[in-house]
């Protein structure tokens, strides 16, 4: 074991994590954020991004150790306490999610591909999220919720 000194969703951490502990299990299983979800466990579905450093990432491909001394956000801080981030009412309100599984990591990618490109077109929020798969959704109120939520981002 060793101890894992980072910051997440704002607040300084410091707990012990084994040297092949994957971030996606140190947020879930050691400090209780379950929005991140596992879905695929071979980086393919994007279930698991977090921003780390204000990059976004796929949990499940790193250890937890790697992350020392970085600052991690989940889905549980992109807002503030009791209200939602631009993107996920977008989400909300264009209908882009079904079964909700796959909806953190999207939230969290979409969040990243608009601070890097404020106003996508269509094509490149497709290409943005190619790396993020939902089994429920034909895409279209998703592509439609990033677009509203870039909109909403920009205010």
């Amino acid at each position: 074991m060793a101890t894992l000194t980072l910051t997440v969703n704002g607040k300084p951490v410091s707990a012990q994590a084994e040297a092949n502990t994957l971030l996606v299990e140190f947020l879930r299983e050691t400090l209780g954020l379950t929005g991140t979800h596992v879905g695929c466990d071979t980086s393919q579905c994007g279930a698991c991004v977090v921003h780390l450093d204000g990059l976004a990432v796929k949990s499940c491909t790193m250890l937890a150790l790697q992350a020392e001394g970085t600052e991690v956000t989940t889905i549980e801080g992109l807002a503030p306490p009791g209200s939602l981030h631009p993107m996920q009412v977008a989400f909300h309100q264009n209908h882009g999610l079904q079964c909700g599984f796959c909806t953190p990591g999207m939230v969290m990618a979409s969040v990243a591909l608009v601070t890097d490109n404020p106003n996508p077109s269509e094509p490149e929020v497709r290409q943005g999220l190619a790396g993020n798969l939902c089994r429920c959704t034909g895409y279209q109120n998703i592509v439609k919720s990033v677009i509203a939520g870039a909109r909403a981002m920009e205010r």
